[in-house]
C-alpha cells in the first residue's frame, strides 16, 4: 500500500524534528552569560548571535510549517546579525517545542511554503529546518563544550540535503565548500564536514 493510499503510514515516515530540538534545549542549561560572546563556528557570529539565529530560525520555521507567511518567513537570514532578546532563555525553548510540533503535521510537508525569503516545496523546508537544528545544535555544543550526538536518521537527511550536486557552484553545496575528511570519518563528521565546517573545530582553533 503506497503512501497516498495509507496515510498514516506517510505520517509515521516523515522525518521527526523533536529529538534535534530536544538536543539543542538541553545544552541551554550549560549556557551561562559569560559564554555568549564567545566565537562559534559560524565565522560571523558570538554564541549570543547563534542563540538568537536559533530563535529566528526556530520561529521562520515554525511559521514555513504552518503556512503562515508573514514577516518571519519573509526575511532573509543574511540580511542582518541575529540579536539575542534579554527573554531567549525563556523564549527559545519554546519555540523549538513550537516548530518540533508544527512539523509533525503531514500538511506541513505539503504545498508550497516560505522560509529565509524563498518559496520552496514543504518537504523542502522540512528537510532545511531539520538540517539547521542538527548544524547549528552542533555549533552551539561545540561553541561550550559539551558533547553531541545525532541520530542517524537524522544525518542520512541532512547528508541528503547538503550533499554537491556536480553541477553547482563550489561543487554545489548549500553552504560553500565541503571540509574533506576521510571515507571513513563518523556519519556525524561527513555531515559537518558537507556544510563547510571542520568536524574538529574546537574554541581558539
Amino acid at each position: 500500500m503506497d503512501a497516498q493510499k495509507n496515510p498514516e503510514s506517510h505520517a509515521a515516515a516523515l522525518p521527526d524534528l523533536e529529538p534535534a530540538t530536544r538536543r539543542i534545549a538541553a545544552l541551554l542549561g550549560q549556557v551561562d552569560d559569560s559564554r555568549l560572546d564567545g566565537p562559534t563556528p559560524c565565522p560571523d557570529y558570538a554564541v549570543r548571535e547563534l542563540l538568537g539565529h536559533l530563535t529566528g530560525l526556530a520561529t521562520a520555521f515554525r511559521d514555513a510549517a504552518r503556512k503562515d507567511l508573514g514577516a518571519s518567513t519573509a526575511v532573509s537570514p543574511d540580511a542582518a546579525l541575529p540579536v539575542l532578546d534579554d527573554d531567549w532563555r525563556e523564549v527559545l525553548p519554546r519555540r523549538l517545542d513550537e516548530v518540533a510540533a508544527a512539523w509533525r503535521s503531514p500538511d506541513a510537508w505539503t504545498g508550497m511554503t516560505r522560509a529565509g525569503g524563498v518559496e520552496l516545496p514543504g518537504e523542502v523546508a522540512g528537510a532545511v529546518a531539520l538540517n539547521e537544528l542538527v548544524v547549528h545544535g552542533w555549533d552551539l555544543a561545540r561553541s561550550t563544550g559539551q558533547p553531541y550526538a545525532a541520530g542517524e536518521a537524522e544525518l542520512r537527511s541532512c547528508e541528503a540535503l547538503l550533499a554537491p550536486a556536480e553541477d553547482g557552484p563550489d561543487g554545489g553545496s548549500l553552504f560553500g565548500p565541503p571540509v574533506p575528511v576521510p571515507g571513513d570519518a563518523p556519519l556525524l563528521d561527513r555531515v559537518i564536514a558537507l556544510s563547510g565546517r571542520r568536524p574538529d573545530w574546537q574554541p581558539g582553533r
